[in-house]
């Protein structure tokens, strides 16, 4: 009963996940394996992988999906990690919303606001994105998105979901 009671320490952050070019589903999972094991962060839940349409520039589809992690750091240094595991597996920022190898957006950092140059806590296009609400509500369908006061569940409800489709590997 005391464990249900103790807090485990560290903050909550939902990390979206996202490849199109090379072998998605290979980098995908090795993406999240390289957090995983990365000091501070801690896997809590891993989604299904979702086969969508593109957004941007003709392109093929992308693989997407969605993570939990348990971290122990700043979101400043954990917005840092996700852009150096991007260019570890070749991501190059050529073209806004172009094709890429590996894309890992900070979704939500426990119930924490962040409008910063740098920095935007909640992702600001997330309510909007049927690739990241469908495997998000699949994980954490509870978490209450903060700039709404809606839970992820509320939320998936009000857009498009036809695009997004589970994949079976």
């Amino acid at each position: 009963m005391l464990n249900s009671i103790i807090k485990k320490p560290g903050k909550l952050s939902a990390i979206a996940l996202g490849s199109n070019i090379g072998d998605s589903y290979k980098i995908l999972t090795a993406a999240i394996e390289t957090l995983a094991n990365t000091p501070g962060m801690k896997l809590e839940a891993q989604s299904s992988w979702y086969r969508t349409k593109a957004v941007g520039p003709p392109q093929p589809d992308y693989l997407n999906g969605c993570a939990i992690f348990r971290v122990q750091m700043s979101p400043d240094l954990l917005l840092e990690t996700l852009l150096a595991t991007e260019a570890k597996f070749g991501r190059v920022r050529q073209q806004r919303w172009g094709a890429r190898s590996l894309d890992l957006d900070l979704l939500l950092y426990d119930d924490l606001i962040i409008d910063t140059p740098q920095l935007q806590i909640p992702h600001p296009r997330m309510v909007t994105r049927a690739f990241v609400l469908v495997p998000l509500v699949e994980i954490a369908p509870h978490w209450v998105e903060p700039t709404s006061g809606s839970m992820i569940k509320d939320i998936v409800k009000q857009v498009d979901c036809a695009d997004v489709v589970l994949c079976q590997k």
